[in-house]
């Protein structure tokens, strides 16, 4: 992504998307507000020394555990919980400082942070082991979890994400730079909550990260930036999240990531214009038990929200191997 979009963005530019899309965009727009009143009935609160973290589960047998994008939270999965639930039980966590997690005071909010976190969450759940999905910032938090609790992991699914040659991507620059003045929040997510159509505009967060111009429905935008702009305390918990990216948080972890023998699955987005369309490759030849690459040619950052079909595809051939 080149940062004059970027900083277009941050500006808060008028909405080029109008009402061409609303027709076509009702039923999707009717079943999402449904799944997100369901979601938010169906989230918890686990305590941990870490906060109380918020997590949607369904279904029941082995564990899958969904790590998501920023600045998302767990309801990025829900397509794939109608797909996967009957195979497993499916459990996504909203990360310390995005989502509905209430994080302890003083509590960091970086990857390392956060896969210390799901390893407590996983234990006062009782859980031993998970098949571990994720996308976006969710993927170096899952590869830094794989590496520093391997036998934990059953299996990896890895989509679009940073790799340590390419995190934070260039593309992050600009957000960093406002969180490290403590106003990425409102000039961002305050304009985007506030109105849809500009965060699905092509300068706005739907341009950047979905394919179908359609999307975000409102109630995604509602559910996602909703609980981030509430408060000061949660602008400055994303601000935190946001500079936890920065330095890169996978330095050093190639030759962990080489050792690892868990199976692994990535798929990767190539419309994607924030992270290099090289790291499916990279990956590819760092992990040993690298079950191969698919690419989807149109899909962007966020496509498993867009197309779980995919991931539940994917999952069920991985967990089947």
């Amino acid at each position: 992504m080149q940062r004059r979009q970027f900083l277009t963005a941050a500006a808060g530019f008028a909405a080029a998307a109008g009402s061409a899309h609303a027709e076509g965009r009702a039923p999707r727009a009717e079943a999402d507000a449904k799944a997100a009143r369901a979601w938010n009935a169906a989230r918890r609160h686990l305590p941990t020394r870490f906060g109380d973290i918020a997590y949607v589960e369904r279904g029941a047998g082995p564990v899958a555990l969904f790590l998501h994008g920023f600045p998302l939270n767990g309801f990025q999965w829900r397509g794939a919980f109608d797909r996967l639930a009957s195979h497993r039980r499916c459990i996504a966590p909203d990360s310390m400082g995005l989502g509905f997690t209430r994080v302890a005071a003083g509590q960091g909010v970086t990857p390392s942070d956060q896969a210390d976190m799901l390893a407590a969450f996983l234990d006062a759940l009782g859980i031993a082991s998970v098949d571990l999905v994720a996308n976006d910032s969710g993927g170096a938090v899952a590869q830094i979890f794989v590496t520093r609790f391997p036998d934990r992991v059953r299996t990896l699914l890895l989509t679009n994400c940073d790799v340590e040659p390419d995190s934070p991507p260039p593309a992050l620059q600009p957000v960093l730079a406002l969180a490290r003045q403590g106003t990425y929040p409102d000039q961002w997510l305050v304009p985007w909550f506030r109105d849809p159509e500009l965060a699905r505009s092509p300068q706005g967060f739907g341009g950047m990260c979905f394919s179908d111009p359609s999307q975000p429905t409102d109630a995604a935008i509602a559910l996602y930036f909703g609980p981030l702009v509430a408060t000061p305390a949660s602008k400055a918990l994303v601000n935190a999240y946001t500079l936890g990216l920065d330095p890169n948080p996978l330095a050093g972890i190639e030759p962990a990531l080489r050792r690892c023998k868990v199976p692994t699955r990535i798929v990767w987005g190539m419309a994607d214009d924030i992270f290099a369309k090289e790291s499916p490759d990279y990956l590819d030849r760092l992990l040993p038990n690298s079950q191969g690459v698919r690419r989807l040619p149109k899909a962007k950052l966020f496509w498993p929200e867009e197309y779980p079909d995919v991931i539940a595809e994917e999952a069920r051939k991985l967990w089947a191997g």
